[in-house]
Parts: C-alpha cells; structure tokens; sequence
C-alpha cells in the first residue's frame, strides 16, 4: 500500500497588538506572532475512503482540508493528525493555526503551493480570521478576511501572561455590535498609524503604548477582570505595555528582550501575577527571520 506523507507547520498569536473598528466602520486587527505552534501530519492512502482528522473534534481543518483539495480536484481522501500548543478559545489563533497547518501539510504532500487569496476565499466560509496566514506582522480585516496592509517584523518581545479562564467563541464574538463611538474609531485610525510606524521603527515602547491603548478601550467590548490589576503590576515592573487577547481570556504585560533588566522583570512580573490566582504562561515574539534560521 503506497502512503502519501505531508508535514505542515503554523504559529499562533498573542491576542492582537491592536484591534477596533476604523473610521470606515472595517473592523481591523495587528497581528502578534508567537513562538507557539500547531503541526499536522497528512496522510494519504489510496485505500481511504473519505478525508477523516485526529482529534475528531476538529471540523474547521477537516472542512477546510476537504475544500483545498476539491479546489485543485484532489482526492478528498485520506488523515489529518493535528497537533497544538495554542489552547482553544483563549485568542491565540488556536483554530486558524490548525487550517494553516492543514494546508502546509496538503502543500508538502503534493507538492502544490496554494495562493493566500484561494486561502482566503476558503477561510470567509468559515470563520473570521487572524491573518497568520502572513509572515511578520499585517494589519488585517479580520471579518472580511482581507489584509489591510503588510507592516514589518516583530521585535524581540516577552509576554508574561495569565489567562482569566474559559473560552471565547471567535464567531460568536464577531457577532456583537462594537460599542465605540465616532472619536474612538477616530482614535483608532490614528493608533493604527503610530503602531505602523513603531514597528517599523522596532521601537518597543511605542508599541507598548497602543497595545496599552488598545487593551484599555477594549475593556468596553470584552472585559478582563484583572486589567487593573496586571496594569498596575507592569507600572510596578516598568513593563513595556499592557497587550491582550481583545476576543479571548488571556492578558499579559510586554517586556523589551533589549531592556538591560530584562530578567529581573520576568522574574519579578510572573511572580507578582502568580499571585493573583490565574495560571501563567510566558510567550515570545517571532519573526519570519529568526524562523527561518531555525529551520536552516
């Protein structure tokens, strides 16, 4: 019986650097790429019967990998086995980071490159989307499923993060109506230009400044209990900023890996933040250039 064997491979994010509705009433998000992965092995055997995946509770990558290759009329046959270190519905692109990981391996598998617009077209049937389709980071219509704009790459960032428990459904969530007046949308287009240039400036306090921004207006859509709280920690720290999971459970304070007290305030911040009774994870910023020295 001759296997054919594909591998594919897809980080997730911290919540988003920003997210609102801009002046044009478009809601919009900055993505925050993360060294945090899903992975999926495609299998293919011309035994098969129909396209299965593992776990089975995964039905976007299984309709998803159905409908990439009935597109280029392959056989709809075969096992996804998906793997992920991103929780589910904590706003970490846990779902779209499966159907990425899903194509990469149908790529890998037969040797096919699949546009980012058949992506697209594919994902708006299925689900807002956090534009990690991208490298670096994009502002991206994440409704409309549509890049707004390439930006640059992440600078060396540290999340020290609790997550407040619970999941967020993404679809669900993109179904309320967004509570912001005309000067916040105003706000927000002029948050999305000083991000834009911080970025590309690599300028790490700035950036901490919108994410901060971006958190504490959102306070008025998704709540986190423990904003006050975690804001006041990263003031004690010296933190960067404050970023957030603007449509899932998790909120974390920005360090610089440039700051000469880097350590001491990872040390010191996660145990501050322990003690408020959530658990705790640290995560890392990635870019497409320090990805691909590692897969060199």
């Amino acid at each position: 019986m001759r296997l054919k064997v594909g591998k594919g491979e897809a980080h997730g994010t911290f919540g988003e650097l920003l997210q609102g509705v801009l002046p044009s009433g478009q809601d919009f998000l900055v993505t925050f790429p993360v060294d945090r992965y899903s992975t999926c092995q495609f299998v293919y055997s011309a035994q098969d019967e129909d396209l299965c995946v593992h776990p089975s509770w995964k039905r976007k990558s299984l309709y998803f990998g159905q409908r990439i290759l009935d597109y280029y009329h392959l056989p709809i046959k075969g096992t996804l086995y998906l793997e992920s270190q991103l929780q589910q519905g904590k706003g970490l692109a846990s779902s779209t980071a499966d159907m990425m990981a899903t194509v990469k391996a149908i790529e890998s598998c037969y040797d096919i490159n699949v546009p980012t617009e058949v992506i697209e077209e594919i994902l708006r049937d299925i689900e807002p989307s956090d534009g990690i389709m991208y490298p670096g980071i994009v502002s991206y219509y994440h409704k409309e499923v549509k890049l707004r704009e390439w930006i640059g790459e992440c600078p060396p960032l540290t999340v020290i993060a609790l997550d407040e428990g619970g999941e967020v459904n993404t679809v669900d969530f993109n179904c309320k109506p967004k509570p912001f007046t005309d000067e916040e949308k105003q706000e927000y287009g002029m948050l999305l230009e000083k991000i834009t240039a911080a970025i590309r400036a690599q300028d790490a306090e700035a950036i901490g400044e919108v994410a901060t921004r971006s958190a504490e207006l959102n306070q008025k859509l998704h709540p986190k209990k423990m904003f006050a709280e975690v804001k006041r920690i990263c003031r004690s720290i010296e933190g960067t900023g404050i970023v957030t999971a603007h449509s899932g459970t998790f909120i974390g304070i920005l360090l610089s890996e440039n700051d000469s007290a880097y350590s001491e305030k990872v040390k010191e911040g996660l145990s501050l933040l322990k003690q408020l009774g959530c658990p705790t994870e640290i995560f890392h910023s990635m870019s497409t250039i320090e990805r691909k020295k590692v897969l060199v």
